[in-house]
């Protein structure tokens, strides 16, 4: 490695800091300290990393010699962490969504545009082959102008957590759409190139809460707090260009999973999958006849998703400079649609996006 290893702390021990600390220390930087809540959980990253270990990340902040900080806190505390962080100068990636509320990430994306240090958000769908080769193909201009994406991100079963904090709108800011949707959201409007979204229209609901027949055989978990958000929304997004998403989400839906995308263009389209290495291609030709051209493609990267999403942010601390993907204003950007979904789903018509 030509560049000095990166000196990190984790503010959030569970599985998400686990795996950025992981990643970390397997590109060649130092997982030099964390912070929890929870004693179990410091014991556990202190013998797995040989860290140090606090209980309030104000501590590890002034304590530490860190460049960067992973953060990985229910939604709620990603605010007080991320600005404590960006405040002293050091570099942030924050978990998905940005923040709970539109105000929070609103707060957290001024801060970060004052301070020395830059904030990155785990948009690590972004990170895979299929989503290189659309990205690709489109800059060749081999779809003509894009013009709508079909975005799915449903789960047959999969409430992560029956009354643990994933299903407090307190905690979380919602449900499935702030846990998984908001994937949805960020991958299509980076597909897209990230048009100004102007109006939408979204409807929720909520029938796994508080339904003593429901059944997970993929067994999320539970715990014994509330039930007070939505498991699935339907929505459709207009942007200033034109271009529409149509929207699909759910934590438990009766069908078979899904988190597929299409991608419709002028002269071409494209099907993929969240993550994944296999892109299909949908085009005409008329040599000879008028026909249907359908091509199945794939390709590879070094990493994708979490590892690469790691090692992006670890390469550009080093390098001290703001990476390109993953923005905090794209994120605040995906923050202002899910309001927006929300907004339209209690007022039962399509809403402005601020």
């Amino acid at each position: 490695m030509s560049q000095q290893p990166i000196r990190l702390g984790v503010v959030g021990l569970g599985f998400m800091g686990q795996v950025h600390a992981e990643n970390t220390e397997q590109f060649g930087h130092d997982v030099v300290a964390g912070t929890d809540l929870d004693g179990a959980a410091r014991e556990n990253f202190a013998d797995r990393f040989d860290a140090a270990t606090y209980e309030e990340f104000d501590r590890m902040y002034d304590e530490e010699e860190l460049d960067a900080v992973a953060v990985s806190v229910p939604n709620k505390f990603h605010e007080p962490a991320v600005v404590a962080a960006l405040e002293r100068g050091l570099d942030v990636l924050c978990e998905k969504p940005l923040a709970h509320t539109l105000d929070s990430a609103k707060r957290i994306a001024a801060v970060a545009r004052d301070s020395e240090g830059f904030c990155a958000v785990n948009f690590h769908n972004r990170l895979s082959a299929a989503a290189e080769m659309v990205k690709g193909y489109d800059r060749e201009g081999k779809f003509g102008d894009l013009t709508h994406v079909q975005a799915n991100y449903v789960r047959w079963r999969g409430v992560p957590g029956l009354g643990t904090w994933f299903t407090s709108k307190e905690l979380a800011g919602g449900g499935a759409l702030v846990d998984i949707g908001v994937h949805a959201i960020d991958f299509a409007l980076y597909l897209l190139d990230f048009p100004a979204v102007e109006e939408v229209m979204g409807i929720s609901r909520s029938n796994a809460a508080g339904d003593e027949d429901y059944a997970d055989p993929n067994d999320w978990g539970t715990g014994e707090g509330e039930f007070d958000v939505e498991d699935s929304v339907t929505a459709l997004i207009r942007c200033e260009t034109g271009q529409t998403v149509s929207l699909e989400v759910s934590w438990a839906a009766s069908q078979e999973p899904t988190n597929e995308f299409t991608v419709r263009g002028t002269d071409a389209g494209a099907r993929l999958s969240l993550g994944e290495e296999e892109l299909e291609l949908f085009e005409t030709g008329h040599q000879g006849t008028d026909h249907f051209v359908r091509s199945e493609l794939e390709g590879s990267l070094p990493e994708m998703g979490w590892a690469a999403t790691d090692k992006l942010f670890a390469e550009s601390v080093a390098r001290g400079e703001a990476p390109e993907l993953n923005t905090v204003e794209q994120a605040l950007t995906v923050q202002q649609v899910i309001d927006a979904i929300y907004r339209s789903a209690e007022e039962g018509t399509s809403v402005r996006v601020e």
